[in-house]
């Protein structure tokens, strides 16, 4: 139990010891907050980071108390924005100091720091905004998931453009049935990372303002490299981020996994490259999944294509969806039609001869961040995006990831028992090696 008696010296000890072989907690969900406002602690200030903070601190329910960065360059920034926030480089710290003042964290660091802060933060009954994906791996992705049930925490993955019209109409229209069953889906993102070279043989100087060793968190020490992690260069790095289908999958998947009212994939195979090297992930993805058919299908299972960078749909799917693809977004074929929605975009319905004057589903537009919070508040658990729905969603996206390194191999999954069945090195990748210390 975290109690007001807890020194940080005693907490970083139990850290070092294992932090996560128990859970710990404050006493209650809602802080004592003399205003009745939200106590807000921001977790990762940079970047994706500080747009998070700065739109969960527009809602006028909301105090931000506390920062927390590795990099001081972000938190100066930020504590010119929140003057009365304390801030810590060490979200330990923070949790272990400010856990009875606070009563809603968010999470906007690095894939790989997702699952133990958030573990963390959940075990103190707080409430949870992490950013996508909602881990680094498929075993704290489930642990997430599982926590945020146990706790009963109002929780919401960042994936912003699910709370829009564009994607609840889309949603609508497939299960209103307006283009019939679905036969398969095409998602796809032009984003590419480009430099996928293998790590340098140099150690640079760590900045004196950048806390490496906080940085690395669960992934095993190593030098650091100007310009080869941070800042930025982390997502293509398979020990800190998921690549493109990480980075952009659960922004893309949303839309269909929702709509066809999805869960585990049966299996998945990558048709693609296989990454450059063991550091990287691979450029221009192909991969292909299959799921349980549900009622919104044309068949007992339905396939699902991605691609990223240079891999697009084939020309059959480009011209089923008017000859033209947005740089990111997907492809509803049905069996009465097509669906093209963009990303941020709004859905299309193919061919237009037949859907002309088509009346759309009305829908609404719900300020994802200010949903997160007013749930909060409420103590009301299903926000949009909440992990019972956002968990299964990213391990689906995960097991994409997985295949990568083994091209044309295909990876048959048993969701209940987190286990890959028929690929002994690709069963290894569900949970990683972790740093002592950083135990989960």
């Amino acid at each position: 139990m975290i109690t007001p008696q807890l020194t940080r010296r005693r907490f970083l000890h139990t850290t070092a010891a294992g932090f996560f072989a128990a859970p710990w907690m404050t006493s209650g969900v809602r802080a004592a907050s003399p205003n009745a406002k939200l106590r807000h602690a921001a977790i990762g200030v940079g970047s994706m980071g500080q747009s998070d903070l700065m739109e969960i601190a527009s809602h006028p329910m909301v105090e931000i108390v506390a920062l927390c960065d590795v990099d001081a360059g972000h938190l100066d920034a930020m504590k010119k924005q929140f003057p009365q926030a304390v801030c810590y480089k060490d979200w330990r710290e923070l949790l272990a100091k400010e856990g009875e003042r606070i009563d809603t964290v968010n999470v906007s660091t690095p894939d790989n720091m997702h699952g133990p802060i958030g573990l963390a933060a959940m075990s103190m009954r707080k409430h949870l905004y992490v950013q996508k994906p909602l881990a680094q791996n498929l075993f704290e992705c489930r642990k997430l998931t599982e926590k945020a049930r146990e706790m009963g925490v109002v929780t919401q993955m960042g994936i912003q453009i699910s709370a829009g019209a564009g994607e609840r109409r889309a949603v609508a229209l497939v299960q209103q049935g307006a283009i019939g069953k679905i036969k398969e889906v095409h998602s796809w993102s032009g984003k590419q990372w480009g430099d996928m070279a293998p790590v340098p043989e140099r150690k640079d100087e760590v900045p004196a303002n950048f806390d490496w060793n906080l940085w690395l968190g669960p992934a095993a020490e190593r030098p650091f490299i100007k310009g080869y992690y941070h800042p930025m260069q982390w997502r293509r790095r398979r020990d800190f981020g998921t690549g493109t289908l990480g980075d952009m999958g659960c922004h893309m998947f949303s839309a269909w996994f929702r709509a066809l009212a999805l869960a585990a994939p049966v299996s998945v195979r990558s048709t693609g490259p296989a990454p450059l090297n063991a550091v990287n992930w691979a450029n221009n993805g192909t991969v292909e999944y299959t799921f349980k058919g549900t009622a919104h299908t044309a068949g007992d299972t339905v396939k699902v294509m991605w691609y990223d960078g240079s891999a697009k749909p084939p020309q059959e799917v480009v011209a089923a969806a008017g000859g033209r693809l947005s740089g990111e977004g997907s492809v509803f074929i049905g069996t009465d039609g097509v669906i093209l929605f963009p990303h941020c975009g709004a859905p299309l319905l193919f061919p237009k001869e037949k859907f002309g004057g088509y009346k759309m589903p009305e829908v609404t537009t719900v300020n994802h961040y200010h949903e997160f919070i007013d749930c909060s508040l409420k103590g009301e658990r299903k926000t949009g995006a909440h992990l019972d729905l956002a968990g299964p969603l990213t391990e689906a996206v995960l097991l994409g990831c997985l295949a990568s390194p083994f091209p044309g191999q295909l990876i048959e999954w048993d969701s209940a028992a987190l286990k890959i069945t028929n690929h002994a090195e690709a069963d290894k990748l569900v949970r990683r090696s972790y740093r002592k210390g950083w135990e989960i």
